[in-house]
């Protein structure tokens, strides 16, 4: 990845006020936050800031007001919590732009912190809008991005702000970014990616892109149902999208052509009930009754999922492998997390991970920590792992 500015080569910023673009849409419930994991994300960057003598202005979103003024998706209640983690006082003012903004900015202690009310609540963030850029780049001396999850929009904040503004990125995208370069940009091979999912229609360009990147492609969930099925396999009444046959086929010669790896269940975990704990059986890819659903992998694919992984020395990993919300059909999801995080954990694999599902999965794995980046991004991962320009990247390698 072409190198991006961060804080450090900002330089003396005594005084300075640095806009800072966050992630704090979090979870809320009757007007608290119930989760404040984006929050804490966001200490190690506006600290440095602190340090260096700089006022930081806090830019974020929440929710979907589409340009309107929407009392219940204020950051009003975000300034105290976020307060709490900050371990320092973070004032809060009811816009983003205008002289009365300004002001209060200009009022703030030494290193003081103020959030500025939610972007969207103008027209002008969503649509990139010039006008609505100049008014809040007026507002500081710097720009910084620390909201890789927003990263796939070109809005205001996300990415407009950068043209205005000397950009840098924050200690969170710093992480990020450093982190995906070494899965995808300039990794260490053999490099293996593990893509899992209910449906291969909604990961069709991800898997396009991976197979002219990776050496090894392991898919698992629903999504190894329909490449067993194009394969020509009875998969029962086991999700299966059996109208991509055409698109498995193409995936499969690109792949073929690259030099990548296909790497599909050996054997099955079936029932005939999706239900936590239904009574199932491993069995053999020719030996799927028609009123039973493949539901894992089995003892046989994970030892051979295994195998590979240890010969890999990165791996990238999207999705599940199995029903893995529902016991006993989390169980290769859960040793393969395992031994990629025991790999990891020893130095021999760089582990990189990310989407909501997987995210999940691996803490319910117990292993998140482990692995050597879990992205919480969401969206703008997968747009990178397809291959997507992200425009809030882009914008800070100009």
């Amino acid at each position: 990845m072409p190198s991006f500015k961060r804080i450090p080569d900002a330089g003396n910023l005594t005084g300075k006020v640095a806009l800072v673009r966050v992630d704090f849409n979090v979870p809320m419930e009757n007007g608290l936050v119930t989760d404040d994991t984006r929050l804490r994300a966001a200490i190690d960057t506006v600290q440095s800031l602190r340090t260096a003598g700089a006022k930081v202005a806090l830019l974020a979103h929440f929710g979907r007001p589409k340009g309107e003024r929407v009392a219940e998706m204020s950051l009003a209640p975000i300034a105290g919590a976020f307060a709490k983690v900050l371990g320092a006082n973070v004032s809060f003012i009811a816009d983003c732009k205008g002289e009365h903004v300004k002001q209060a900015i200009a009022d703030l202690p030494p290193a003081g912190v103020i959030l500025l009310e939610n972007t969207r609540f103008h027209k002008g963030e969503e649509k990139g809008d010039a006008e609505l850029a100049k008014e809040i780049a007026a507002l500081g001396d710097i720009y910084v991005n620390d909201a890789f999850s927003a990263a796939h929009r070109r809005h205001v904040s996300t990415a407009v702000l950068a043209d205005l503004l000397p950009a840098y990125a924050g200690m969170t995208m710093e992480a990020e970014l450093d982190a995906l370069d070494k899965a995808l940009g300039a990794p260490v091979r053999p490099v293996m990616a593990i893509v899992g999912g209910a449906k291969v229609s909604s990961k069709i360009d991800l898997l396009k892109n991976l197979v002219s990147k990776v050496d090894m492609l392991a898919i698992g969930g629903g999504m190894a149902n329909t490449f067993l099925a194009a394969d020509g396999v009875n998969v029962g009444k086991s999700l299966c999208e059996h109208d991509l046959a055409g698109t498995v086929r193409e995936i499969q010669s690109a792949a073929k052509a690259s030099g990548c790896e296909i790497l599909l269940p050996r054997d099955v975990v079936v029932a005939k009930e999706f239900k936590a704990n239904a009574e199932n059986r491993t069995c053999g890819l020719n030996d799927i009754a028609a009123d039973e659903m493949v539901l894992d992998a089995g003892a046989e694919t994970i030892r051979y999922l295994t195998d590979a992984l240890s010969r890999a020395k990165t791996v990238i990993w999207n999705g599940p492998l199995g029903a893995f919300e529902l016991t006993p059909f989390d169980t290769a999801t859960v040793k393969l997390a395992e031994a990629a995080a025991t790999l990891a954990k020893s130095g021999t694999l760089v582990a990189v991970a990310g989407g909501g599902d997987t995210v999940a999965a691996l803490n319910h794995a117990g292993v998140a920590g482990d692995f050597t980046f879990v992205s919480t991004a969401g969206g703008a991962f997968l747009e990178w792992m397809e291959g997507k320009e992200l425009p809030g990247v882009t914008a800070l390698l100009k």
